[in-house]
């Protein structure tokens, strides 16, 4: 009687578990999305980002860019060295999205949870995107000062910084992939440089002067269309075009997808 009520009960509790809904994967990347936000701020690692980037491009706008020296009321110093400053800042956010979880041996718990792999995926990306574009937000009062000294151009100011956001979202997107691939953070922060290094040289104008004596100009400016730089230099200039928003979309969804696969052959191994 008593084994066949233990099994009773177990049958009751497996229709009950099985009965009980599921969230949907909306809900899933909200929860991801909170509980990753929430973690970069639970460290110093968070602000101390923030410092160096706050820094970095002040330095870059005013003494880099010869701000003053320039005497216009604009804000392409400032843009101008967005690709580089994302090259050597932003894979150090991405590097622990996925290789910390593998290395801790969280990332089996996370696939046994009832959340999608595209929920925690997108999830993890988003909040690292978010926290990026906290740090851009940051930048306004560079925005403030300039209006204050003459009468800049907002609607090429805005679309920087629009072009900016999005040029970060593709440094992520493919950090995020890298670091899905390993268990290390440090090969994730190398692979995730090198590669969006290489992203950045094919559209940079020295790199691409020296590719016109050994490539045909038609096939250079192709390669030159791959570029962060020749993307994110149209849109700063206040020209969005829909083949550069289509560009960072198709970049981010692609490398999301690769990352989605990669942590599905994981569990599945």
């Amino acid at each position: 009687m008593t084994t066949a009520a233990a099994r009773s009960t177990d049958r009751n509790t497996d229709q009950a578990t099985a009965k009980a809904p599921r969230p949907s994967g909306m809900t899933a990347l909200l929860a991801v999305f909170q509980r990753e936000l929430a973690a970069y701020f639970a460290t110093p690692l968070a602000y101390v980002f923030i410092i160096i980037f706050l820094v970095l491009a002040g330095v870059a706008t005013f003494q880099l860019g010869s701000f003053w020296e320039r005497g216009q009321a604009d804000l392409n110093s400032f843009f101008q060295f967005h690709p580089w400053l994302y090259l050597f800042l932003v894979p150090a956010i991405s590097m622990r999205l996925w290789a910390e979880e593998r290395r801790g041996g969280t990332i089996e718990l996370l696939m046994t949870l009832p959340v999608p792999i595209w929920s925690a995926v997108a999830g993890k990306f988003a909040a690292a995107w978010a926290f990026t574009g906290i740090a851009l937000l940051l930048t306004l009062p560079l925005w403030v000062t300039v209006s204050n000294l003459g009468e800049p151009d907002h609607g090429a100011i805005a679309a920087g910084y629009v072009g900016s956001f999005l040029m970060a979202g593709g440094f992520l997107a493919i950090g995020s992939m890298l670091s899905a691939a390993t268990k290390s953070q440090v090969i994730a922060l190398v692979l995730s440089t090198v590669v969006c290094f290489v992203l950045l040289m094919i559209g940079f104008g020295p790199f691409t002067s020296q590719l016109d004596g050994i490539l045909p100009l038609p096939l250079v400016e192709t390669i030159a269309r791959f570029s962060f730089i020749s993307r994110f230099d149209s849109i700063s200039k206040g020209v969005i075009d829909l083949s550069d928003l289509v560009y960072f979309g198709a970049l981010i969804t692609c490398a999301l997808v690769a990352n989605a696969i990669i942590i599905d052959l994981r569990k599945a191994s």
